[in-house]
């Protein structure tokens, strides 16, 4: 080695050096991420505000059915008209509570049926493929067994709801899927999921009523009977002797006929959660897995079809999106998820109300 090398030392890296490129990544991320930002605004902007009314609605009801994203379409079209789009998913439906008449129970009847010959406890559960999504679908055959189970029989905002998958072990129950409509600011806070949203029954008592209706009312009278209903009252439960219901909708199928604008609305691809009734007392608990490469979504008219093909006399829809769970309890006592919920979910969301099929016992 030569002296001259000899002499020379590695000057030492400056500290302001490492700070720079830092500084320089952030900056680069940053102007990434707002250029993605402005070119998202710009998209949803031509979607909203262009010449396809089809396409503004289909993804105005994409976004109000999703917690996080509920608050984008009023920025963009304001709120009386996404108002108007969502009005619609009802106006189609007569006024008035479905006719209970058009159910006769018979239960005990069909224990012996082909339908239920490898079924003997009355509960099964079959898949449906669409072409937008992957939905399991559980009849119940005695509708006695369904009802409704509430995180607490006195609502609080100051007590957070309960998740499915510890209430179904609170109750020792079969099977369970999602209820009703609960306040929901989509944030993070304790808040949300622990008070409902219109008129909550249980066991024949109120336990809630906010004097809204959502989209629709559903609940099982004290005969069993499915009744669905654009709106509902407490006085009106109580005359309809309704042991167990909640709101949220649109109803989709009533007395037979199928609720045309929400057939035809462009309600958009989303998990869904549905509960039906057939003419036999056969009960229906419908979830439709979505956002996922292998199921995007249904739409209501994909809701319906699938409630139609299985003889729904009346049917409603419940919560969906991040909401959307089905749980069994197997013969060996141990719960499984039915459906495939999100995978950014480590555990279902809280919420105030659920539906539950009671053991057979």
């Amino acid at each position: 080695m030569s002296t001259e090398n000899r002499g020379r030392r590695e000057a030492p890296r400056r500290p302001g050096r490492v700070v720079r490129y830092f500084l320089r990544t952030v900056l680069a991320i940053l102007s990434t991420a707002a250029v993605l930002a402005a070119g998202l605004c710009l998209i949803l902007d031509e979607v909203f505000n262009g010449p396809s009314e089809t396409a503004r609605n289909r993804l105005t009801m994409s976004l109000l059915e999703a917690s996080a994203t509920k608050w984008v379409p009023a920025v963009f079209i304001g709120g009386e008209t996404v108002e108007q789009i969502r009005a619609k998913v009802a106006a189609d439906l007569p006024e008035g509570q479905s006719d209970p008449t058009q159910v006769v129970v018979r239960a005990d009847s069909s224990v012996g049926s082909d339908e239920w010959a490898q079924h003997p406890d009355g509960l099964r559960v079959e898949e449906v493929h669409g072409d937008t999504y992957n939905a399991y679908v559980m009849l119940v055959r005695d509708p006695a067994r369904i009802y409704l189970s509430p995180s607490s029989r006195s609502y609080s905002r100051s007590r957070p709801g309960t998740r499915i998958t510890r209430q179904i072990e609170t109750e020792k129950a079969a099977a369970a899927i999602n209820g009703g409509a609960f306040f929901d600011n989509g944030t993070i806070s304790p808040e949300v999921g622990s008070v409902p949203c219109g008129l909550v029954i249980s066991a024949g008592e109120v336990l809630w009523n906010d004097g809204g209706s959502y989209y629709g009312f559903v609940g099982f009278n004290e005969d069993d009977i499915l009744v669905v209903s654009k709106s509902m009252s407490a006085k009106e439960a109580g005359e309809a002797r309704i042991r167990d219901g909640c709101c949220y909708g649109p109803v989709l199928v009533k007395d037979g006929a199928v609720n045309e604008e929400a057939y035809n609305t462009n309600s958009g691809y989303n998990p869904r959660t549905a509960i039906g009734q057939r003419a036999d007392g056969t009960v229906l608990l419908l979830c439709i897995d979505g956002r996922q490469a292998g199921s995007l979504g249904a739409t209501y008219a994909d809701v319906i079809d699938v409630m139609v093909e299985y003889g729904a006399v009346n049917a409603c829809n419940l919560d969906g999106g991040s909401s959307t769970v089905m749980l069994l309890r197997d013969e060996n006592g141990e719960v499984h998820t039915v459906n495939n919920v999100s995978l950014l979910q480590e555990e279902p969301r809280r919420m105030p109300t659920f539906f539950m099929v009671r053991d057979e016992e």
